[in-house]
């Protein structure tokens, strides 16, 4: 079982910046594909962004210009670069790998909160 763990979440002011983090405890954690996932209360949980493990991103739509996901699998990690953060970016942030070439999401760290408030 692959275990993920956040950190970075917090508090920050609107046009702010925060950068989460996202460790695994998985040895070949170069073969998965890595992603951010966001859930507001009452809401589902969207896409953020993922990198495979070649280094292709995707974003989803709210967030391309403003987020960057970056991976170093060196040390096990994948980090979320947040700027330019408005209020509907509050959402508690999940990472989530998927073991490729599969699609579906087999583990998910346990979500670290982030609240975009002056």
């Amino acid at each position: 079982q692959v275990q993920l763990v956040e950190s970075g979440g917090g508090l920050v002011q609107p046009g702010g910046s925060l950068r989460l983090s996202c460790a695994a405890s998985e040895i070949i954690f170069s073969i998965y594909t890595l992603g951010w996932y966001r859930q507001a209360p009452g809401k589902q949980r969207e896409l953020v962004a993922t990198v495979t493990s070649g280094g292709r991103t995707n974003y989803g739509d709210s967030v391309k210009g403003r987020f960057t996901i970056f991976r170093d699998n060196a040390k096990n990690t994948v980090d979320l670069q947040m700027n330019m953060l408005k209020p509907e970016d509050t959402a508690v942030y999940y990472c989530g790998a998927t073991r490729e070439p599969y699609s579906t999401i087999t583990a998910w760290g346990q979500g670290t909160q982030v609240t975009v408030s002056s």
